[in-house]
């Protein structure tokens, strides 16, 4: 019995340890079985990149499709424009072999036009070129001198043409290299940004860095708002001026309020009272003004005046002298008529 029982253990140890290397074998065969997949995957993925490869040598660029994303208001980007600014670069894209076009070629150079604020370009399978571009958004317009420009929100800038005309904010003033424009860009943007600050503020006066003057659509008065320090806490100063300050004293009261100083406004009375402008209807009839009357206000010409004071004197030489009745005394009146009476008795 003790011998068949050591066989026993003896043929199970023996069938564990086959069992034991099946599985290791097993094992070895997966893992090799999926290097093998693998690899076949990797040979089919290049052959298929060799073989779109070649086939797309034989595709040549058939034409160009141009999409503007954003012409809503006034599409001054055509997609004739955008084939006249590739070919002024010489870019040459139509009948070329897909491959051979640079894409981020094209898309900088389309970047670089001043009407042009982003470009993405496309090839598509049938043998088109897609162009996809945003034409320049313009949040204000500069007047330096006698030139003038629009400027982007990243400071691009737009020569004006009569062509086109986008209804923003105005900056005046003269500017440099040490003193762009674009450094009121965050100024602008901060009112932009406020629908009642966008309604309120119509143009930038730039005198110097330090006094940057505001103008309302508030009639009467302009703020001077210093220099670009502290934007927030500025309007703060102004929006509470304005709710407690100018009802109480009135709205024509000062004619500039400045909020470059910390931690207080400073107005500065009106000298002179702001003429009030009354509008009338055309079909009024009205006499017909004197010219020479009209002239002579405190703006007429020197010589318009002098030649309507000429023309009174001559005027008032030429009319008779009215001198006055000198009216009898009372004294002589009745000795006068006593002295007829008499004459009549003698008669």
């Amino acid at each position: 019995m003790g011998n068949n029982r050591l066989l026993l253990l003896a043929f199970g140890r023996e069938l564990m340890r086959n069992f034991s290397n099946l599985k290791d074998y097993n094992t070895t065969i997966l893992k090799i079985a999926r290097i093998i997949l693998l690899l076949l995957l990797w040979g089919l993925m290049l052959a298929g990149i060799f073989w779109a490869r070649n086939k797309s040598r034989d595709v040549v660029c058939k034409g160009i499709r141009v999409e503007v994303m954003n012409d809503d208001e006034l599409p001054f980007v055509t997609p004739q424009a955008i084939k006249e600014e590739l070919a002024r670069n010489r870019i040459t894209v139509i009948n070329r072999p897909m491959w051979q076009l640079n894409i981020d070629k094209i898309e900088t150079a389309l970047k670089r036009s001043p009407y042009i604020e982003d470009a993405e370009c496309i090839l598509s399978v049938d043998g088109q070129l897609l162009v996809k571009v945003s034409q320049i958004v313009p949040v204000v317009r500069v007047f330096d001198g006698e030139s003038s420009y629009y400027l982007n929100k990243d400071g691009k800038r737009m020569r004006a043409n009569a062509m086109y005309h986008a209804d923003v904010p105005i900056i005046r003033g003269h500017f440099t290299d040490r003193y762009p424009a674009t450094r009121l860009l965050p100024l602008v943007q901060y009112v932009n940004a406020d629908s009642a600050l966008s309604a309120l503020v119509t143009m930038y006066n730039v005198q110097d860095s330090n006094n940057i003057f505001i103008v309302p659509s508030i009639y009467g008065h302009v703020v001077n708002f210093g220099n670009l320090d502290n934007i927030e806490g500025k309007f703060d100063k102004l929006r509470l001026f304005y709710r407690k300050v100018m009802p109480e004293r009135g709205w024509m009261t000062f004619d500039t309020l400045s909020v470059k100083w910390n931690h207080q406004v400073v107005a500065t009375r009106r000298v002179k009272k702001v003429e009030t402008v009354i509008e009338y209807s055309a079909e009024d009839n009205e006499p017909e003004a004197d010219m020479a009357t009209v002239m002579m206000g405190d703006d007429a010409p020197a010589e318009t005046a002098v030649k309507a004071d000429s023309k009174k004197d001559e005027n008032a030489e030429k009319r008779p002298e009215m001198k006055p009745e000198k009216k009898a005394e009372p004294a002589k009146a009745e000795k006068k008529k006593e002295q007829n009476k008499n004459k009549k008795h003698k008669k």
